[in-house]
C-alpha cells in the first residue's frame, strides 16, 4: 500500500463514526412540515417555547413587540434564518399573520433541530410572536434549543 492510499483510508477511518451517524440522522429523522405551532409536552427536555400562553424552557416572557410593525418583524425573522443557514419546510404568510416552519442544524453532528415562528399584528405598529424549537432525536437538548429562541428573540427585538 503507498503512502497515499494508507492516509485516505486513515482520513475515512477517522471520518467514519461522523459518517455513520449522518446516515442514522436521515434514517431516523426526516423533514415534515409543521402547518401550525406546535407546544412541548410538560416533561420535555429538548423543546422550548416562548408564547401562545406556553413558556416552556424560557426566561423572557415578553411577546409584544411595541413599536414593530408585522413587515419589520418578519424582515428580520427572514434575515435570522438566512443568517444562519436555516432550510425552511412551510411558509404561509397573510396580512395579518407570518408563519414559518424551518430546520436549524447543530454544529458538528448536524442534528436537526425544528423552530417554528408564528407573527401576528398585535395593533397598528404593533407585532406578537409565539416561538418554538425542538429537537428531533434524542430525550434532551443540553440547552440548546431555549439558547436557540433567545438568540432569534434577539434578532426579532434589535431593530
Amino acid at each position: 500500500m503507498n503512502t497515499l492510499t494508507k492516509a485516505l483510508l486513515g482520513v475515512f477511518l477517522l471520518l467514519s463514526p461522523w459518517l455513520l451517524v449522518q446516515v442514522w440522522i436521515l434514517a431516523a429523522a426526516p423533514d415534515e412540515a409543521f402547518e401550525e405551532m406546535p407546544i412541548c409536552s410538560d416533561s420535555s427536555s429538548n423543546c422550548a417555547h416562548l408564547g401562545g400562553g406556553e413558556y416552556h424552557r424560557m426566561e423572557v416572557t415578553t411577546v409584544i413587540l411595541e413599536g414593530q410593525s408585522l413587515e419589520e418583524t418578519k424582515s428580520l425573522a427572514v434575515d435570522y434564518i438566512d443568517d444562519n443557514g436555516g432550510d425552511i419546510l412551510f411558509e404561509s404568510e397573510s396580512e395579518s399573520e407570518y408563519f414559518v416552519h424551518f430546520v436549524e442544524h447543530t454544529s458538528f453532528w448536524l442534528f436537526p433541530d425544528d423552530v417554528v415562528l408564528s407573527i401576528t399584528v398585535a395593533g397598528e405598529n404593533s407585532s406578537k410572536i409565539e416561538l418554538h424549537s425542538e429537537s428531533r432525536l434524542g430525550a434532551g437538548d443540553l440547552g440548546v434549543n431555549p439558547e436557540r429562541l433567545e438568540t432569534l428573540y434577539d434578532a426579532l427585538t434589535s431593530d
